[in-house]
């Protein structure tokens, strides 16, 4: 019997190691650090929270190990008869709530730091279609459609002949993707013009749900050049495996520069003085109406 205890203390251990190694190399060893401030902070809070709960696991069973094999019955251990410790339950009480409110107080803060929108040096609407992006940059009259590639189209149709393989960022490729400069705090504002979708760039650190009738604000501000993909995270009907997110991160030079290239591109300054000009013709026309108006004696 005593052998036999062994043993299945034993394979329980080897088979956690073996799960935990499988784990890291079949999944990946860590979740992406990110390129922006909050998916560092998301980053850092699940490290925090992950080695507290390896410390957890560690003491938690380490003692159940250590209780099975060092008190079990062959061992002539007879259990304790007590119905309650009045230090014990004060201390199983207290210390999780101590650990609760450690973990707490960075989630609190990045909550708060994931929905702080403000100061934002642009703005730019998405708009979620079945099954593509649209994009527009407020304020400079440019947007456009975003969506899945023609080669990646092509090869994902039944009986297409084209192996996947062959076909660069398969399912991740767009036509038009979204550009953005970098260094610069960029208000997103999601919406959707049929069924809910989600936007998600996993180097962002979050993703936001694009529901139709509402706005949902999410802000990023990409640290380093380079091209970012995600997809929708929300299923939103037969195509939703087909909607990718491509993100190219421009330094702020060459980002004016692209934008200025786009079709219907108009200065912030020259779209105020349109603004302007529509509503100042508007008004003059309104005043000539009314001018225009025959006047009606009013007969006692």
């Amino acid at each position: 019997m005593k052998n036999q205890n062994i043993v299945i203390v034993s394979i329980a251990v080897l088979a956690g190691m073996l799960l935990a190694v499988w784990g890291m190399f079949a999944v990946g060893a860590n979740m992406p650090r990110g390129v922006t401030e909050f998916s560092h902070t998301a980053y850092d809070l699940h490290m925090l929270i992950l080695w507290i709960c390896v410390v957890i696991g560690v003491l938690v069973f380490g003692a159940m190990f250590v209780s099975i094999i060092m008190h079990r019955k062959s061992n002539g251990v007879e259990a304790a008869r007590f119905t309650h410790n009045t230090k014990a339950e004060i201390a199983w009480t207290t210390i999780p709530i101590l650990i609760l409110v450690m973990m707490t107080v960075p989630a609190t803060r990045g909550l708060i730091l994931m929905e702080t929108s403000e100061g934002a040096a642009m703005d730019i609407q998405i708009t979620g279609y079945q099954w593509k992006w649209k994009y527009e940059y407020l304020d400079t009259g440019v947007s456009f459609i975003s969506s899945l590639a023609r080669d990646s189209n092509v090869a994902r149709q039944l009986n297409s002949g084209i192996d996947p393989n062959t076909v660069d960022n398969y399912l991740l490729e767009v036509d038009h993707p979204l550009v953005v400069p970098t260094n610069t705090k960029i208000r997103l504002l999601m919406t959707s013009g049929d069924v809910i979708h989600s936007w998600w760039v996993p180097e962002l650190g979050w993703k936001r749900d694009a529901i139709p009738g509402m706005i949902n604000t999410a802000w990023t501000e990409i640290s380093e050049p380079g091209t970012y993909r995600g997809q929708c995270a929300e299923l939103c009907g037969k195509d939703h495996g087909f909607m990718p997110v491509v993100v190219i991160a421009k330094p702020k030079a060459e980002f004016e520069q692209w934008l200025a290239q786009q079709p219907g591109y108009q200065a912030a300054e020259d779209l105020a003085s349109m603004a302007a000009n529509t509503i100042a013709d508007k008004q003059a026309t309104a005043d000539k109406q009314a001018d225009d108006q025959p006047e009606v004696a009013l007969v006692n």
